[in-house]
């Protein structure tokens, strides 16, 4: 499980590193007033990149439990998670609603 997290992490930081490069060449190769040489080109360096420096490898997580589905972004919990800290009192915005 643990191995998981850091493979995430891992591919967390490779997005990081290569975000702006991968946005740059992915403008210039949708360009289609440049040659199709040139674009070939942008395309092979494209290709190039590692595939985890990807947004689409990046998996959401729960922060204390490392679950990967049914997360809350903007908690960053899974519902499991969300619903134990909610009943708490632990998250700061969050009521039980009764009626």
């Amino acid at each position: 499980m643990k191995y998981l997290y850091i493979k995430d992490k891992r591919r967390r930081i490779l997005y990081f590193y290569y975000e702006k490069k991968r946005k740059f060449l992915k403008t210039l190769f949708q360009d289609l007033r440049l040659s199709e040489e040139l674009r070939a080109y942008i395309y092979n360096k494209l290709t190039t990149l590692p595939r985890d420096s990807s947004i689409t490898r990046i998996r959401n997580r729960c922060t204390l439990t490392n679950r990967p589905r049914a997360i809350y972004k903007k908690f960053g919990l899974s519902r499991l998670m969300f619903r134990k800290h909610m009943w708490q009192g632990n998250l700061i915005g969050v009521k039980k609603s009764s009626w």
